[in-house]
């Protein structure tokens, strides 16, 4: 599924359009349309931890998001070997709105209860 970007992702301000694809149940990749080289791991932060925010008025604009949006939200991991250093990016969310087909990075305030670099070992059952 192909999404335009009307938020950049922090540091890739160039791209506009981004592919998802699914490689699993918690993992997704999301693929640069306009750079194959760009590329980021996404997990589903909800089968990881309770995981809540509020999705800014201008960012639910942009997005075209209304009460019956199919959203999806969506994490960037930095996968490690092993997987368990892997860390997970909380603090700067991707939302798709599967229905508009419109995706953008919301950057949630430093004070939040959420982390930019968080072990994925963390959340990984024992």
């Amino acid at each position: 599924m192909t999404f335009n970007l009307q938020v950049p992702i922090l540091g890739f301000d160039d791209i506009k359009k981004v592919e998802l694809q699914k490689i699993d149940d918690i993992f997704m990749k999301m693929q640069a349309v306009e750079n194959q080289h760009i590329s980021f791991t996404l997990v589903n932060p909800f089968a990881l931890t309770e995981y809540d925010f509020e999705v800014p008025e201008k960012i639910q604009k942009l997005l075209e998001i209304t009460d019956n949006s199919n959203l999806l939200v969506m994490n960037i991991v930095l996968i490690q070997t092993p997987i368990e250093d892997s860390v997970i990016n909380f603090i700067g969310p991707l939302v798709f709105n599967t229905d508009s087909k419109k995706a953008a990075q919301i950057i949630l305030q430093e004070s939040s209860k959420y982390s930019v670099a968080e072990k994925i070992s963390n959340f990984l059952k024992k």
